[in-house]
C-alpha cells in the first residue's frame, strides 16, 4: 500500500465518516428537553442515565423505554472488562479483581500478560473471560515481540488480546509498519479476538481514521480508545468517530476515564459495545469513582 493509495482511501473514508457522523448526531446521547418539549421517544435510559438513576434511587423498580435502548444498572456488567494494569499490581489485588468480576458477572478481567495464567486459575468454572494486553502501554515494541507476547498470552489462557498501536509509526505516516504490526498480532492471536488500542488523545482526526481503517484491514475485531496511561481518555466524540469508520464489521471499546454509570452509558450510546474500566464496581452500583482508568 503506497502513500498515494492511502491518501485516496483516507479521502473516501473521511467523506463516509462525515456522512455517518451526521446520522449519529441525530441520536446524540445527551438530551436537554424539558417536560414541555419531551417528544416521548422512550430513549431516556440511554440519553439521560443520570436522571434515570435518580428516579431509581427514589424507589422506582421499573423504567419504561423504547426497544433496543442501552442497558442500565447491573445489565452494564456484561459490557465491562474489569481492569487492573498498573505495574505494581499484587496477587492480593488480582484476587480481589477476580472475585469482583465473578460477583458482578463482568464480561472479563483485563490484565497484563504475565498475570493471565493466575487469573485464569482464579476464574475457572465462571463465565468471566481473561483479556491480556500486549505491547502495553507504549506500543513501541517490534511486531515480532508483540506476536510472541500474544502467542504466550493465548497459551496461558487469554481469550482476547488488546494490543497497542505503533503510535510513532502512525504519526510518521509509516502505514506499512503499522499494518504489518497489527497483522502479525492478529495472526498470532487467531482465532481469539484482537482489540487495537489507538491512544486517541495522541492522534489527529485523520490519524484516528487511518488507524481504524488499518485495524480493519489487519483483521482486528475491535478498535479501542486508550491505554489509560497515555493522558486523555475515552470521549463520546471519539467513540462515534471510530464506530463511523469501522461500521458494523467491528466493535468499539471505550477505556480511559470511564468511572461512572453515566459515562459508561454515554459511551454505549455513542457506539461502544465494551467498556474498559477499573471503576467497574462503581459503574454498576450507580456511583462515581476517582479512578482515571
Amino acid at each position: 500500500m503506497d502513500q498515494k493509495q492511502l491518501e485516496q482511501i483516507v479521502r473516501l473514508v473521511t467523506e463516509q465518516v462525515k456522512a455517518r457522523l451526521g446520522e449519529l448526531d441525530k441520536n446524540a446521547s445527551n438530551c436537554t428537553a424539558g417536560k414541555a418539549d419531551c417528544k416521548g421517544c422512550g430513549d431516556c435510559a440511554s440519553r439521560r442515565p443520570g436522571d434515570v438513576q435518580n428516579i431509581l434511587s427514589l424507589g422506582a423498580v421499573r423504567i419504561a423505554s423504547a426497544p433496543n435502548v442501552s442497558p442500565m444498572g447491573n445489565d452494564l456488567a456484561r459490557y465491562i472488562d474489569h481492569t487492573l494494569l498498573k505495574p505494581e499490581a499484587t496477587r492480593e489485588e488480582l484476587n480481589k479483581l477476580c472475585e469482583e468480576a465473578k460477583q458482578f458477572n463482568f464480561y472479563s478481567v483485563c490484565v497484563n500478560s504475565s498475570n493471565v495464567a493466575y487469573c485464569k486459575s482464579l476464574l475457572r468454572g465462571s463465565s468471566v473471560k481473561v483479556v491480556a494486553v500486549v505491547g502495553f502501554p507504549l506500543g513501541a515494541m517490534s511486531a515480532s515481540s508483540k506476536a510472541f507476547e500474544t502467542r504466550e498470552a493465548v497459551k496461558a489462557g487469554a481469550e482476547e488480546i488488546d494490543t497497542v498501536l505503533n503510535i510513532g509509526a502512525m504519526k510518521s505516516k509509516d502505514y506499512d509498519t503499522v499494518l504489518d504490526d497489527l497483522r502479525k498480532t492478529c495472526e498470532a492471536a487467531r482465532p481469539k479476538p484482537v482489540k487495537v488500542i489507538l491512544e486517541t488523545s495522541k492522534l489527529t482526526l485523520e490519524e484516528k481514521i487511518i488507524a481504524c481503517a488499518l485495524s480493519k484491514t489487519a483483521g482486528a475485531h475491535f478498535v479501542k480508545t486508550s491505554t489509560g496511561f497515555g493522558g486523555g481518555g475515552a470521549t463520546a466524540d471519539d467513540v462515534r468517530l471510530m464506530k463511523a469508520v469501522v461500521g458494523d464489521e467491528m466493535e468499539v471499546k471505550a477505556s480511559g476515564g470511564v468511572n461512572s454509570t453515566e459515562k459508561a452509558q454515554e459511551m454505549i450510546a455513542a457506539g461502544a459495545t465494551r467498556i474498559g474500566a477499573s471503576a467497574s464496581v462503581a459503574i454498576v452500583q450507580g456511583k462515581v469513582s476517582k479512578s482515571t482508568y
